[in-house]
């Protein structure tokens, strides 16, 4: 069994082909951890008078007649026993849906024997002229220049922008877009011209110019992505998103901004950042995440957990109370699948820390043991089932 934080380490060196078998077995030995929010008596723990009736004679009949309790006294010991019973029985029950390492035994249905692997490095890259590069397809190395600027292909999984050695900046050039695109179960790490860091997620793409000239650096996001802004006093950095911006000087913040979600998040590690959008503004301190809606007048700011809202770029799912349809969402971006709902599906809540690591039949089992959520596979399409 191994910690969340040893888990991490692992997966980086897997994503980069550099674990041992044992490595990759201690990783396949981590625990994911789901619990429904609201664990109430269900009708499947039984009746409770009944469970009660039947504590109590079996407590009657473990109790030997020739008692020096007095019979009052034994009647309110075994009601407190019985009570005490069923207290740790319904604990033992909910326990054991919280836990997957109680059982190995999936109740998944699939159709098809084919696992459904976790995502990977994968990424499309447009270049000015329309060019389209399958980046998981080609080698290491120089893909070309762009202004003045070399595109590498640093190692799978990131793609950099630097300055050529000897190239004059010149404000005067003409800004050149590029556009990355990350397919469903991809995912892909992007440096820029100015030394920016960005992470992006599956269904993402991020349009931006090989080289930044003038007295801006702006960027468009469409999906999800972690930006690590290098510092730049003299120069902005802005992204536009769903009909908002997000400006910096030099910060640390993740964006979800999924043309399928609602709402606008924009999470705050470091630094300070400026939301505008719908002709309001909002500033937000480290630990904060702005929400936006075009339907709202203003920016719903609040205090978060920011190891939440980056937990997709260190290799979990974290569910904090989330619905299962929002779930689902985030599975089937992941690693590629469709998912079907039956009419009328009631909502369930779920939390709790989820490796993208494994392949989908052990997450959708992780949400199982919880006995309120079944699921059906064929092909790549999942069905939810209450």
């Amino acid at each position: 069994m191994i910690t969340k934080e040893e888990f991490l380490i692992l997966y980086k060196k897997n994503l980069a082909g550099e674990c041992t078998p044992e490595e990759k077995q201690l990783l396949e030995s981590y625990q994911d951890d789901i619990v429904m929010p609201d664990n109430r008596w269900g009708a499947d723990l039984g009746d409770k008078k009944r469970l009660r009736s039947i504590l109590e004679t079996r407590l009657t009949q473990s109790i030997p007649e020739k008692s020096s309790q007095t019979s009052k006294n034994r009647y309110k010991w075994l009601g407190a026993a019985a009570a005490v019973i069923i207290l740790l029985s319904v604990g033992i029950l909910i326990r054991r849906a919280q836990m997957p390492s109680v059982s190995k035994q999936s109740n998944v249905i699939a159709s098809s024997p084919q696992k459904i692997l976790p995502g990977g490095n994968k990424a499309y890259l447009t270049i000015a002229n329309g060019t389209v590069i399958t980046l998981n397809g080609v080698k290491n190395g120089t893909l070309g220049t762009q202004t003045g600027i070399r595109v590498n292909k640093v190692k799978d999984g990131i793609l950099s922008y630097n300055k050529q050695a000897g190239d004059q900046k010149n404000d005067n050039q003409e800004l050149t877009y590029n556009t990355i695109n990350i397919p469903r179960g991809g995912q892909y790490q992007l440096v820029l011209s100015d030394g920016t860091k960005v992470w992006l997620n599956s269904s993402s793409s991020l349009k931006y110019p090989a080289a930044f000239i003038g007295k801006d650096r702006k960027v468009e996001l469409s999906g999800e992505a972690y930006f690590e802004v290098a510092k730049d006093r003299t120069k902005p950095f802005t992204v536009n998103v769903n009909g908002m911006s997000v400006e910096v000087l030099g910060t640390h913040f993740n964006i979800n901004a999924y043309s399928d979600e609602r709402v606008v998040k924009t999470t705050l590690l470091e630094g300070s950042v400026k939301l505008t959008g719908n002709g309001q503004q909002a500033m937000l301190k480290p630990g904060q995440q702005g929400a936006f809606n075009d339907q709202q007048t203003a920016f719903n700011v609040s205090d978060v957990d920011v190891d939440d809202a980056v937990a997709w770029k260190n290799g979990f799912f974290v569910f904090n109370n989330e619905d299962i349809q929002t779930i689902m969402k985030r599975i089937s971006r992941w690693y590629d699948v469709d998912v079907v709902f039956p009419e009328k599906f009631k909502r369930k809540n779920f939390g709790g820390t989820v490796s993208r690591f494994k392949d989908v039949s052990e997450v959708l089992h992780s949400l199982e043991l919880t006995g309120s959520v079944h699921f059906q596979i064929e092909g790549r399409r999942i069905t939810v089932m209450p």
